[in-house]
């Protein structure tokens, strides 16, 4: 029988880790979808779309302020880079504008609110939990040669990338949170995730301005059909994976 603070916590995990798990199945689909429909093959889109959508979504789990400041300033470049240079979409120019921007937003936001390197030091721990799940997963799919759908794909890479990410950042975190420089650590999250949002318009503008309107169709359809199962997937492999995680103690009533 569980006792009140126990059921507390519990549902406070399904509520946080269903949502954070969600955020990274949606944007994992996405990103594999048209990483594949750029040309990449075998492992490379599961491990970049991994490593992209854990290093956003840990950003947004253990930084959210930051990470909001990034995806403003990340928002404001992209449309006013939209409306300067017309229909011509280049991906370098908007990430690096984009990015640009996120710098100065949250080197802005570290003046007025003073913070060590654990902001930076979630975010790296992220990407490295992100490069090791995919990793995981594309040695496993290519050792038994099965094919799986996005929900099932979703499921599991939430599932490592939480338990790589929940497992390490105690000693990773505290580690490497102290020797990051405080001053630099909001401004390359903010820019970091600038970036990533430039990226992703880029994906929805860029990549279809510059096909026919057949291809630009079809890879839109196959975005917005993988979105879905991925978000829902992410949902229940991210829910799972957090009561697991709290019922062996790592509490998320702890993360700091």
């Amino acid at each position: 029988m569980f006792t009140k603070d126990q059921f507390a916590a519990i549902v406070m995990t399904v509520f946080i880790w269903g949502f954070a798990g969600a955020l990274f199945g949606a944007l994992f689909a996405g990103l594999y979808q048209v990483l594949g429909m750029l040309g990449l093959s075998g492992w490379q889109p599961l491990i970049i779309a991994a490593a992209a959508a854990a290093m956003t979504t840990s950003a947004f789990y253990s930084a959210m302020p930051v990470a909001l400041v990034g995806a403003m300033a990340g928002v404001l470049a992209s449309i006013g880079y939209l409306i300067a240079s017309g229909q011509e979409v280049e991906l370098a120019m908007i990430v690096s504008i984009a990015g640009a921007l996120g710098v100065i937003a949250g080197g802005f936001y570290a003046w007025i609110v003073k913070g060590g390197g654990r902001p930076l030091a979630e975010t790296l721990t992220g990407l490295i939990a992100g490069l090791l799940a995919g990793g995981s997963l594309a040695l496993i799919l290519s050792f038994t040669g099965h094919r799986v759908g996005m929900f099932v794909l979703a499921a599991g890479v939430v599932a490592l990338v939480g338990t790589f990410f929940q497992i390490s950042e105690r000693w990773l975190v505290t580690r490497s949170a102290g020797w990051l420089p405080g001053a630099l650590s909001a401004p390359m999250v903010a820019g970091l995730i600038a970036s990533v949002v430039g990226a992703s318009i880029w994906i929805v503008g860029g990549t279809t301005a510059v096909m026919p309107d057949g291809n630009a169709r079809g890879i839109m359809e196959a975005v917005v059909h993988d979105i879905p199962p991925g978000l829902l997937g992410g949902l229940l492999g991210g829910a799972m994976t957090g009561i697991l995680l709290e019922l062996f103690g790592f509490h998320i009533e702890e993360h700091p």
